[in-house]
């Protein structure tokens, strides 16, 4: 069992880290000693565990007592044993005379974690606050400049290590369904659906330039082959056609993306209201962020899609700052789609500190807003669902691919092969530590001028190859609150033998959960910084009610 002994304004973030690495804990009681106590209180009972692990950036009792010099900074970032770099948001310290170092400070390189004995019990000092990093992660996020780091991921798997380098096993529910390697979610925000309703404006004049003068610099610069350019040419020969109802309207793709994505689910976020820009919390926004459509003018398709397996959700415009506002978008796209269970995604991402609880007092069963407008990534530091602070129900699904982030020239403006290196490195940090990617490819994205069909082909072959499962929106975030409501315990039989138990409903159609026994590392600290030897663990099925006996 570990326990943690934490200041109370961080018992929240302390419950939800304990969501994500989902391991038996409890908040530390005096009179228990522990296998593992993680403290972050500057009051340290360096003798209530066999293992115990101090994170904090400021100075605490134990460093006064053992005459710990220490340092103290704001945020920066350290170096792991494989080479990797872990972004720190919080204050951050480092030390002086250690002997073992666990981790340094990439800048000054002096240490930012060690390991020492304090009577029988193995201590790990570490200059920064998990609780606090993890708020800052899951709250503000990390900046552009880290977005390809699993930040949070690296933490867990920090912790991880250390309590089975330091001789305990480590027990977990993983977030991956059993049967798969991870969770890919498909999704799309319908924002252009019907092309008769731009005429003279800004996005048809994009569409123009982009179609033809913008086609053609692109085939001129290797960029994209020559059939985009035929394909887009041919398009502006039948728009005026399309306008008159003549000919088919070739930015409704809900058909094709149907056939695409047959056998996997899709989320599409529709808007509420047509012809309405929404507001900032300073009052109006740009008229051009205005969708051109009602959901009246989309209803088959949207009939289609809910027949096919797929998913209607709200592609929200003033929900994100007004829980009233959002309620009634919640309840016009519940109604005219006839479901009860309702998620959401912010037009334009617009999101802000307070965003989350004002989508949960709407009553949105998850959000998918949380992610990058600019480029791809890790905005929360993990691929795991998350319930934000200050929030009764609502989960949030991060976003992690987008594809205008990939492909508009004022965002990253990659051509293919760079787009492929950038997604598949996502892909790699998916597939390691478990998840849900979430993919967000707009309606008209495979149709003229954007034409990224190829790459969202090429990307859903290699989700299939490396073994995803891709739910819907919804469905992802109901296994991830099956897992949330799973029980697992752990109990000390004998020097080499533990016991397991597990209780889950499955009173559901999705995949199962697994237990994932991580096993004690021979070796331990004295061991090579790389950690002695590898790394074991075995999964197991976790049924209704499962209880085992464990050799370590």
């Amino acid at each position: 069992m570990i326990g943690v002994a934490v200041e109370s304004a961080e018992r929240d973030m302390a419950e939800e880290f304990f969501e994500l690495l989902k391991t038996p804990w409890e908040f530390s009681r005096e009179s228990e000693r522990y296998e593992v106590l993680i403290c972050t209180s500057p009051r340290v009972r360096s003798g209530a565990a066999q293992m115990v692990l101090i994170f904090s950036g400021n100075p605490t009792s134990f460093d006064a007592q053992h005459k710990v010099a220490v340092r103290t900074q704001r945020s920066g970032g350290a170096v792991l044993d494989d080479g990797s770099r872990l972004p720190f948001y919080g204050a951050v310290a480092t030390f002086h005379e250690c002997t073992k170092v666990l981790l340094w400070e990439e800048t000054a390189r002096e240490p930012v974690a060690f390991v020492t004995k304090a009577g029988e019990a193995t201590v790990l000092r570490i200059g920064y606050n998990l609780f606090a990093e993890a708020s800052h992660l899951l709250t503000c996020g990390q900046p552009v400049g880290n977005a390809d780091t699993p930040t949070l991921e690296m933490h867990i798997a920090l912790l991880r290590d250390w309590i089975t380098r330091g001789g305990l096993p480590l027990v977990e529910i993983p977030p991956v369904p059993d049967g798969y390697k991870f969770i890919a979610c498909l999704t799309h925000d319908i924002d252009h659906p019907v092309l008769k309703n731009h005429r003279f404006d800004h996005t048809m004049f994009g569409f123009l330039y982009r179609s033809t003068l913008g086609s053609l610099i692109e085939v001129g610069r290797g960029r994209k082959p020559m059939n985009t350019l035929w394909r887009n040419w041919a398009a502006i020969g039948r728009l005026a056609f399309v306008h008159l109802g003549f000919a088919k309207d070739f930015w409704s793709e809900f058909d094709r993306y149907l056939d695409i994505e047959a056998g996997r689910g899709a989320t599409y976020f529709v808007i509420p209201h047509g012809n309405y820009p929404g507001r900032s919390v300073n009052g109006p926004v740009p008229a051009m962020r205005a969708c051109r459509y009602e959901l009246v003018e989309v209803m088959p398709q949207l009939q289609r899609i809910i027949a096919a397996g797929s998913e209607v959700a709200v592609h929200g415009l003033d929900a994100w700052l007004d829980p009233e506002a959002g309620r009634k978008e919640r309840e016009k796209v519940s109604q005219a789609v006839g479901v009860t269970e309702v998620g959401v995604r912010m037009h334009w991402l617009f999101f802000d500190g307070n965003s989350a609880r004002a989508l949960d007092q709407a009553g949105f069963s998850y959000d998918s807003t949380f992610g990058y407008r600019e480029t791809i990534g890790f905005r929360a530091g993990t691929a795991q669902v998350f319930r934000p602070p200050a929030t009764a129900r609502l989960l949030e699904l991060p976003l992690h691919v987008m594809d205008t982030a990939l492909f508009y020239p004022r965002y990253l403006n990659l051509d293919g092969a760079a787009a492929e290196r950038m997604v598949w490195h996502l892909l790699d940090a998916v597939e390691r530590f478990g998840g849900a990617l979430t993919i967000n490819w707009h309606d008209r994205s495979i149709a003229p001028e954007r034409l990224w069909d190829d790459f969202y082909f090429k990307l859903l072959v290699e989700l299939e190859r490396r073994g995803a499962w891709m739910p819907t929106a919804a469905q992802a975030t109901s296994w991830f609150r099956k897992r949330r409501s799973a029980v697992l315990q752990t109990e000390r039989v004998s020097a080499d033998s533990i016991r397991v138990k597990g209780t889950v409903s499955r009173l559901d159609r999705l995949p199962g959960l697994k237990i994932r026994v991580h096993m004690p590392r021979v070796g331990g600290f004295l061991a090579p910084a790389a950690g002695g030897t590898p790394a074991k663990f075995q999964d197991l099925r976790l049924d209704d009610s499962t209880e085992l006996s464990i050799a370590i």
